[in-house]
Parts: structure tokens; C-alpha cells; sequence
């Protein structure tokens, strides 16, 4: 795949300060609010393993509207012995990628931390499998998620999304052999936009990972990508002739380059400079904004897989180094 968007040099120096829509403060503090009145009714079932390393329970919360919400919490079999609290890590999945099954995302889990893989609402028939329903989905949409409910940010998906990722946090915190004071969150993709998402949205993570974030800077993103998950408000604008403004009013609800101002927590971000999906302009956009401490790994030859197990290393070492 060739380089499609501005040079590196460009990136560095790339500033770009998007208008947040009247009233976003009071948006999302009635929305977390309204979501903190409604217990979390943690529960968690034992499943057999077949990674002997790895402890994992069946979770289920209530996330936005007290709706059920799937996850899988992986536990290191070995640090299970030691007394001291474990960090933890929360993991958002990549567009329409679920859960999975037991035994798929693990990896934080071996790396020695209490890991909660989230199911995504609606998703994981792409792929990766998932288990939960969004029975909120309302109003007319383009195939996909990013035009669920966009006549009005009360109603879209990653409303609902967002409070499910916030609530996934308080989750893992609450656990007994989890240290509520490091509990971290990340994501690939779409997992990396909820991630920023979160760290803007919650002062209870302790650090961030969004690995070549989705869901920033919409209006470049939907101009300029090839192809989907951005193309799909394209078709949609191109049915909805008129509601232009409306659909950009409504996404910068929920832009992680317009949220992370918002952040405060340590953060390592990265960016594929051929990624035909997350094009690296916004990827910059969302770092760039970003308020707290913050680094960026960029993978000058890569499409959207970014830096891969290259990456995950360097995520290990950061986050321990972080959290230490």
C-alpha cells in the first residue's frame, strides 16, 4: 500500500484545532451521571482453560441503560499465588470484532496482568465472535455502526459504547486481586479510539494504549479514507443530501481528537504511515490532542496491522515502566 497522506515531517508540525459541539462538558458528565446510578451487577463464572497459565472467568455487567454487557477476565495463574494486587489491563476489540473466544485474547493476561477483554455491543460478526446485543439500535443507517443513531448524539452507538468502555474499568478495579490504582486501557482500531475515549472520559485509568486509533478527526477521515468503516457516513451523506451538519454535529460527540483534550493519564500512542484505514493525519490528530504525558511509536511501512508483535513488546515495557 503507498503513502496516501502527508509526510512524517508534516505529522510533527500537523495542529489542527477541531470546534467541540456546544455543551459537550454537560453531554457527557449527564451521560456518566445517569450510567453511575445504575449498579454495575458484576458477574463473573469460572470457564475451563486450555492455556494452563491462564485463569479466565465469564463476565457480565451492566453497561449503558443497565443493558447486559460480555466479557472475558483472564487472570495469570502464577502471580494468583503472590499477595500483592495486580495492575490490569482493559482491552477494547477492533471494528465488528467481538470477544472471542477463551483462549483468543490473552495476551496481556501472560504478560503477568489482570486482563478484561470487553465485548463490543452489537458487533463481533466480522472478525472475531462476540455475545452481547445492542438493543438500544434505533433510526435509519448505512450498514455498519458509525451511522447508528446519528440523527442525535443521545442516540448513537458509540454512546453507548463509550459507557459500556467506562463501566469496563470500574469492573476490572473492582476486583480483589486488581490494584484499582493501575488499571490501564487499550485497543487496536476501533479498540484504540474507545481507549482514548475512555482515558478523556475517566480519571480511573491510570494509562493509555490506543494502537492506530479509530474514530478521530471524522470530517478528514470520512473526506479522505479509501475505503470503510469511514465510507459508510459517506454513502449515508450521499442518500442524506441534507443532513451534512447534523452528522458531523453529532460525530464530534464522540471524536477521540476533540475528547482527548480531556485526558490526563500517561498514554503511548501508535501510527502505521500506510494505513489506508486510520490515515495517519488522524491518527496525529488524536496524539496531538491528547493532554496527558504521551509518546508515539510510528511504523513508517505498515498498513493498518501497525506495529504488531513489534508493538506488543514495546507495550509491555512501557506499561510496566509506567505503572512502576
Amino acid at each position: 500500500m503507498p503513502r496516501i497522506d502527508l509526510s512524517l515531517s508534516e505529522l510533527w508540525e500537523l495542529r489542527e484545532d477541531l470546534p467541540e459541539p456546544p455543551g459537550l462538558d454537560s453531554f457527557w458528565h449527564g451521560t456518566l451521571a445517569e450510567a453511575a446510578g445504575v449498579p454495575l451487577d458484576v458477574r463473573l463464572e469460572r470457564v475451563p482453560s486450555i492455556l494452563p497459565g491462564v485463569v479466565t472467568h465469564d463476565v457480565t455487567y451492566a453497561g449503558f441503560g443497565g443493558a447486559p454487557i460480555r466479557a472475558w477476565l483472564h487472570l495469570p495463574a502464577a502471580a494468583l499465588r503472590d499477595e500483592a494486587p495486580l495492575a490490569g489491563v482493559v482491552q477494547y476489540q477492533g471494528y465488528n470484532g467481538g470477544r472471542g473466544l477463551p483462549h483468543e485474547h490473552t495476551f496481556w493476561a501472560q504478560a503477568g496482568f489482570a486482563h478484561l477483554v470487553m465485548d463490543t455491543r452489537g458487533q463481533g460478526s466480522g472478525w472475531t465472535t462476540g455475545d452481547t446485543a445492542d438493543p438500544a439500535a434505533a433510526g435509519p443507517a448505512q450498514g455498519g455502526f458509525l451511522t447508528r443513531g446519528i440523527e442525535r448524539p443521545e442516540d448513537h452507538f458509540y454512546r453507548r459504547v463509550f459507557v459500556d468502555a467506562v463501566r469496563a474499568v470500574a469492573v476490572l478495579r473492582a476486583h480483589p486481586e486488581v490494584d484499582p490504582t493501575s488499571v490501564a486501557v487499550t485497543g487496536h482500531s476501533q479498540g484504540g479510539g474507545i481507549a482514548t475515549a475512555v482515558a478523556s472520559l475517566s480519571p480511573e485509568v491510570a494509562a493509555a494504549m490506543p494502537d492506530v486509533p479509530f474514530l478521530a478527526h471524522f470530517r478528514r477521515a470520512v473526506d479522505l479514507s479509501p475505503g470503510d468503516p469511514y465510507a459508510e457516513v459517506a454513502r449515508y451523506l450521499g442518500a442524506h443530501r441534507d443532513r451534512t451538519e447534523q452528522v458531523f454535529a453529532t460525530l464530534a460527540h464522540f471524536d477521540a481528537a476533540v475528547l482527548a483534550r480531556r485526558a490526563s493519564a500517561p498514554a503511548l500512542f501508535s501510527v502505521a504511515m500506510m494505513d489506508s484505514i486510520c490515515l495517519p493525519s488522524t491518527v496525529f490528530a488524536a496524539y496531538h490532542a491528547y493532554a496527558g504525558p504521551k509518546d508515539i511509536a510510528v511504523y513508517e511501512f505498515n498498513d493498518h496491522e501497525g506495529g504488531g508483535a513489534f508493538h506488543s513488546a514495546r507495550q509491555v515495557d512501557w506499561l510496566r515502566a509506567t505503572l512502576a
